[in-house]
C-alpha cells in the first residue's frame, strides 16, 4: 500500500525501472548494502531508487548496471535512455500549480494503463465529464478556490480526456450508481449536456458503462468510489486507487486489489447490462 498524500509523484516509467533495478540486484545476489557500497551511498538510497521515491541519477544507474553484471552495451544504453526519459516530467507537470502530488500519481497511472475500471456513486468519472459539469463539480469541491484555479483544474480534466481518443487508447469500464444520474449538477442544461456525452460515450469501442439502479438494493462497494488500473507492463501489478478529501491511497498488494476486483465484478453482475445503458441514459435525460 502506498500513501500518496505527500512526496513527489514518480512517473510510471520510473516505477518500472526501479523494479527492474531490484530484479537485477537480486539476480546478482547482492544486498542493499553491497549495492550501496558500489555507489558510496547509504543503503536507503538504493531502496528509494528501487521504490521510485527519488529520481534515477544517470551516473548511479551506470554504476549499478556494471555492478549487477550487465555487460551488453545495447542493454545498458537502452536502460540509461529509459532512465533519462523517466526523469522527465509528464505532460501534466505544467498543471503542477493545481495538481497535488497525490493526484499527479493518479494521472501518471491513468496515462499508462490499458484498462481502467471504476465504481462511481457520486458523480460522472472525470474522463467522461463535460466542461460545464466538471466546472460545477470542481467549484463545489473547492469552494475557496479562485476562479483562475478552477479554470486551470477544468483545463487539466479536459486534457486528461484525450487519452480515450489516442492510438492504443485504454479501455474504460465504469459502473455508475443511479444517484450519479439523478443528482443535479450545474443545472438542467448542464445535466442534459452531460447525459448526451455519456450516451455518445456508449458508442465508443473502448468505453463500457453500466448503471446500478436503486431497485438493486445494497451492493459490495457502498462504502465509496474507487478505480483499478491494469497495465501492459509485466513489472506493474494491478493498482487500486481510493481518494479522500486530503489525499489518496494506492493499493498494489494482490490480496488487497483482489478484494476491489471481486466487489466490482459482483457489481457488474448486479448492474444493468452495458447494451441497455444508452436507453437508460435517454430515459434519465427525458426526466430533466
Amino acid at each position: 500500500m502506498v500513501d500518496a498524500r505527500s512526496g513527489g509523484a514518480p512517473t510510471v516509467l520510473r516505477v518500472v525501472l526501479g523494479k527492474r533495478l531490484q530484479d537485477l540486484r537480486e539476480k546478482a545476489g547482492l544486498s542493499f548494502e553491497q549495492a550501496a557500497e558500489a555507489l558510496d551511498v547509504t543503503h536507503a538510497t538504493v531502496r528509494r531508487m528501487e521504490k521510485a521515491e527519488v529520481g534515477l541519477k544517470i551516473p548511479y544507474v551506470e554504476k549499478l548496471l556494471a555492478t549487477y553484471g550487465v555487460t551488453d552495451a545495447e542493454e545498458s544504453e537502452t536502460f540509461i535512455a529509459l532512465a533519462r526519459e523517466a526523469n522527465r516530467p509528464g505532460w501534466w507537470h505544467r498543471f503542477r500549480d493545481v495538481l497535488p502530488d497525490w493526484f499527479s500519481a493518479y494521472v501518471s497511472l491513468e496515462s499508462a494503463a490499458n484498462l481502467i475500471r471504476a465504481y462511481q456513486p457520486h458523480y460522472v468519472p472525470g474522463l467522461l465529464q463535460t466542461e460545464g459539469y466538471a466546472r460545477a463539480v470542481l467549484r463545489s469541491g473547492m469552494p475557496h478556490a479562485a476562479p483562475e484555479e478552477i479554470d486551470r483544474s477544468v483545463a487539466l480534466r479536459m486534457e486528461r480526456q484525450s487519452l480515450l481518443r489516442r492510438d492504443n487508447a485504454p479501455m474504460l469500464w465504469a459502473v455508475l450508481d443511479e444517484t450519479v444520474l439523478r443528482r443535479p449538477v450545474g443545472g438542467a442544461g448542464v445535466m442534459r449536456e452531460q447525459l448526451d456525452r455519456l450516451i455518445e460515450a456508449t458508442e465508443l469501442p473502448n468505453v463500457r458503462l453500466q448503471i446500478i439502479p436503486f431497485a438493486t438494493g445494497p451492493h459490495p462497494a457502498m462504502y465509496g468510489p474507487f478505480h483499478i488500473f491494469r497495465f501492459p507492463i509485466p513489472e506493474l501489478p494491478d493498482i487500486a486507487y481510493v481518494e479522500s478529501l486530503v489525499g489518496a491511497v494506492y493499493f498494489d498488494q494482490r490480496g488487497d486489489v483482489s478484494q476491489f476486483l471481486e466487489a466490482l465484478d459482483r457489481m457488474c453482475a448486479q448492474a444493468a447490462p452495458a447494451h441497455r445503458t444508452a436507453a437508460l441514459l435517454s430515459g434519465f435525460r427525458k426526466e430533466i
